[in-house]
């Protein structure tokens, strides 16, 4: 097949985050399968340029012209989220079609989060599959974003979601998610993110003990992530202070972008008023090689977040055979069976997680057990091949006119949830599994009757594009 990829996520320029991490490892799972694998990605400098590197062509596109002017009201607004995404979708379209009238593509991926299918679900007829990662709707109000940011950006990401042939989502959790609060009533596909074993697995001669100073002397609990609530800065605080004050031979280390001054602000202060330099480590953002290195030094891996889906952290701390103290919250019940692969502690709960991080600290068999069963997780069902050749099987499905039924992933839930705490879960699972289903035989008379409650203002273009779906 001929596959494109649209995001404006991808290493090494702009590989940020998650998004760029699995869209980089798919591209490349897909080149290994055979396929001729375009990716359409987004620059730092303004022009176009061409490479290719591993069987993937890559095109990255910055553009600063007639669409960058219009959107000054957006930016004088603070409406910074979703000037990125309209600019990202015709930067993503604009690579598309001149590929695509060239020779025509058999298929298009492309994340929900920043919209890059926004226009070229509109101007070009080749299908689509939209996957969803961290939709707007579900995580901006975690942000200090203004409303009309925040309903802007929603607005720009759904146009890309209404005109998808296919959705796929990277956790059974964020599709429920999708289905329950944002009342998409289409089958979501649910298809986790994959990792390149091998490439994780290759010595970089990374010697992080003398790059960065860090004790060999002492066990590393490691947090590699961006510095912001979202991803649980804000209560590690106290986590470190009860640990360290309990065991002598551990040391922490910090690694990620300080995107608000939280670690410089609060956490670094603090270190120093306490005189805990020697046991305290923080990095500041990092290449994968760095963190695949410093994951491989590590004893426990650290994973306080409030929210997430299938995040790469979890994946790369699971194939590097590392104890994992997570949050219970979102995905994360999908890869970590609690006392199997890992701990997992109440989301957004210090004392949980020092209770876990005692555990893990205190017994060797415990942490060799979870790391073991973690590595062996990933070579059985998240390698990159893997989960490429699952997504495969949904375009060719698609494309033949008969689409597969979504399988259900049932979500663990972890013993560290209180009674009061599951019962609400089951009910919520219960109502959730039942609207699913009733969607579902709604369906075929839905297609062409679907509306989502956005406000008058928005309505009627919001819904643009539905009747682009195939049945």
């Amino acid at each position: 097949m001929r596959i494109a990829l649209l995001s404006f996520e991808y290493p090494p320029e702009t590989g940020f985050g998650g998004i760029g991490t699995y869209a980089y490892y798919q591209a490349r799972a897909l080149a290994k399968l055979g396929h001729d694998v375009h990716v359409f990605a987004g620059a730092t400098k303004a022009g176009v340029s061409h490479s290719e590197h591993e069987g993937v062509k890559v095109t990255r596109i910055k553009r600063e012209g007639v669409v960058h002017g219009l959107l000054d009201s957006a930016r004088k607004s603070r409406a910074w989220w979703f000037q990125n995404r309209v600019t990202t979708g015709f930067d993503a379209y604009e690579g598309l079609a001149k590929a695509h009238a060239r020779k025509p593509f058999d298929f298009v991926e492309a994340p929900e989060c920043g919209a890059d299918a926004m226009v070229s679900t509109t101007m070009l007829s080749v299908p689509t599959a939209v996957r969803f990662h961290s939709p707007a709707r579900l995580i901006m109000n975690i942000y200090d974003t203004p409303k009309i940011d925040r309903v802007l950006t929603a607005f720009a990401e759904q146009l890309g979601i209404n005109q998808a042939q296919v959705l796929t989502s990277c956790s059974q959790f964020l599709a429920d998610e999708v289905h329950a609060r944002m009342g998409e009533q289409d089958p979501i596909h649910v298809i986790p993110n994959g990792i390149d074993v091998p490439l994780f697995d290759r010595d970089e001669g990374i010697d992080v003990h003398a790059r960065f100073g860090l004790p060999k002397d002492k066990k590393l609990i490691f947090f590699a992530n961006r510095m912001e609530e979202r991803k649980g800065i804000h209560i590690v605080q106290k986590m470190v202070e009860a640990t360290l004050a309990r065991y002598r031979d551990i040391a922490f280390v910090f690694a990620g972008r300080d995107l608000f001054g939280y670690m410089e602000k609060k956490i670094l202060p603090w270190v120093k008023d306490h005189q805990l330099q020697s046991r305290f480590f923080y990095l500041g953002q990092l290449g994968l090689p760095e963190v695949r290195a410093c994951l491989k030094a590590s004893s426990i891996f650290l994973i306080p977040s409030l929210w997430e889906n299938c995040p790469y952290s979890c994946l790369e701390a699971m194939t590097a055979g590392r104890a994992i103290v997570s949050s219970d919250c979102g995905g994360m019940p999908e890869l970590i069976e609690h006392e199997r692969t890992g701990l997992l502690a109440r989301n957004g709960d210090p004392a949980s997680f020092v209770q876990a991080l005692q555990r893990m600290i205190e017994d060797d068999g415990l942490r060799a057990r979870c790391g073991a069963a973690a590595r062996a997780e990933v070579e059985h069902r998240l390698t990159d091949t893997a989960i490429a050749a699952r997504s495969v099987d949904v375009y060719r499905a698609c494309l033949a006119g008969r689409p597969p039924v979504p399988e259900r992933v049932v979500r663990p839930v972890a013993p560290a949830a209180d009674p009061q705490a599951l019962g609400e879960l089951r009910t919520r699972v219960a109502k959730l599994e039942a609207e699913l289903a009733e969607a579902q035989r709604r369906e075929a008379a839905a297609r062409t009757s679907r509306q989502y409650r956005w406000g008058s203002a928005l309505l009627n273009v919001a819904t643009l594009g539905r009747s682009k779906r195939q049945p």
